[in-house]
């Protein structure tokens, strides 16, 4: 049995106990150990608690078979992550171990294979340079995903805009249910009007929004030309940064987490103008604190930033994003899971439209003029829920509704035209045609029928050939009759 340290310590204080004489059974039983245990410990000098020996390589490890493969996939990748290393051991070497197996082997086998490769890490691979900016040179902006804090009300998602003047950390923030190119800008001039002016500089992450597409490190990034217009107007130079570089933008990233804590959490929402008001009453509280790295209240910094700013320009940039959409037999055009109408008269199926989208407007356009020059077919207010229907009945006019269809039982009704004549009494016809018939009919004696009937007998002949009898008085009585 091996003790752990602070039963030793126990156990060794009963060494002067021992030395005076007592038994070792009797400090065993005192203990509670066994006295064989008792003996050991106390019979020992050394002055450190006991070590187990360690188990390391008595039992094989589930890694193991798999180490070599594992090698070979750092020597054609040394920066292959472990999460795909796992994966591909499972998919592919029917691997059942966890992937906290491959990671701890991946912590001990990247620098091994790496120097066996003469791959120098870099020192300064996950340090970044500290900086500090003049009043009204630089703002910062970012998204932040809020979920779903207004599902009760039906909107499926919330997101979050935040703006943050660097030299001050004076934040600005509004919510929205879209993060789509006219939102986005929309949003900057709102910033704009929270703090009077415009900086210099304001610095992205590749978003789609500003970036028209990714480009490998170390190129130019081309910007989206509607960022580049926007910024034109309002006199501001962008900065993207490189790829996977967060901290270059971090006064903003942390003002994401410190807005989501203070304003959102613990508290319920309705609407979206109820979201705004909470953050609007929180500002005057954050602006009254001492930021913990400037060491000065963000009021009265900010106060030095805002009159740095450049002017607002007279008139507002509006920015309208441009989609193609093909127009349905049902004369509707889908954006964003919605469906707006196009006037059927103007518009064929399948015809490719140009969708315009503002934060309240979508506005569908021909992708060429017409002979008047217009190219506007029709102009909706924008849907406030994904998989609504934005319809103008003026467009189906001229198409079928149904109102011509009608149904029948199946039974089928008489054509108009002249009455029938009615059809004669049936014993009447009868008659008529037994008159206008000639029939020979042979004449009898009524006895016939007496006799038939059993009304009297058949008439005998006398053997004194007188006709006399019961016969010739009934034949008289039927003949009367």
């Amino acid at each position: 049995m091996i003790l752990d340290p602070e039963e030793w310590m126990d156990l060794r204080r009963f060494r002067a106990l021992r030395d005076a004489g007592v038994s070792i059974s009797a400090i065993a039983r005192e203990t509670g150990h066994h006295w064989r245990t008792v003996k050991k410990y106390l019979a020992e000098e050394k002055a450190a608690p006991p070590v187990a020996p360690s188990r390391r390589g008595t039992q094989p490890r589930v890694i193991e078979e798999f180490t070599e493969v594992i090698d070979a996939l750092l020597r054609k990748d040394i920066e292959l992550k472990g999460t795909v290393i796992h994966e591909r051991l499972v998919a592919e070497y029917g691997f059942t171990g966890h992937y906290q197996r491959v990671k701890i082997y991946l912590a001990q086998a990247r620098p091994r294979v790496r120097a066996e490769l003469g791959i120098t890490p870099d020192a300064l691979k996950d340090l970044h340079r500290r900086f500090e900016v003049t009043p009204g040179a630089q703002a910062q902006v970012d998204w932040g995903d809020e979920g779903d804090v207004l599902a009760h009300v039906g909107i499926d998602k919330v997101y979050s805009f935040h703006m943050v003047l660097s030299y001050s950390r004076d934040p600005f923030c509004c919510y929205t249910t879209s993060m789509d190119l006219g939102v986005f800008w929309d949003c900057h001039r709102r910033g704009f009007a929270h703090f009077g002016g415009v900086p210099a500089t304001i610095v992205y992450d590749r978003t789609k929004t500003v970036v028209r597409r990714h480009v490998a490190p170390g190129k130019a990034v081309p910007l989206h030309p509607e960022a580049i217009a926007f910024a034109g107007h309002y006199d501001f130079d962008i900065d993207v940064l490189a790829a996977y570089r967060p901290t270059g933008k971090g006064r903003v990233e942390r003002q994401v987490d410190i807005v989501r804590d203070h304003v959102l959490a613990g508290r319920g929402f309705d609407s979206i103008e109820e979201l705004d008001a909470a953050f609007s009453s929180w500002v005057p509280i954050r602006r009254r604190q001492i930021h913990r790295t400037h060491g000065e209240v963000i009021g009265v910094r900010a106060g030095r930033d805002e009159a740095a700013l450049r002017p607002l320009p007279e008139t507002p940039y509006l920015v309208a994003d441009r989609h193609l959409r093909r127009v349905g037999k049902d004369c509707l055009v889908s954006f964003a899971a919605s469906l707006y109408s196009t006037p059927a008269r103007r518009i064929r199926p399948g015809q490719t439209v140009e969708v315009r989208v503002t934060p309240e407007v979508i506005a569908i356009h021909h992708l060429t003029s017409t002979e008047q020059g217009a190219t506007l077919l029709a102009v909706h207010p924008r849907a406030e829920r994904r998989g609504s229907w934005v319809i103008d009945e003026r467009h189906w006019d001229g198409l079928p509704d149904g109102r011509g269809r009608a149904t029948t039982s199946g039974v089928s009704e008489p054509l108009p035209g002249p009455e029938p004549e009615p059809e004669p009494n049936p014993l009447q016809a009868l008659l008529t045609r037994s008159a206008a018939a000639s029939v020979a009919v042979r004449h009898r004696s009524l006895t016939v029928y007496d006799t038939a009937a059993g009304l009297s007998r058949p008439r005998t002949n006398n053997p004194n050939g007188n006709g006399t009898g019961n016969g010739t008085g009934n034949g008289a009585a039927g003949a009367s009759r």
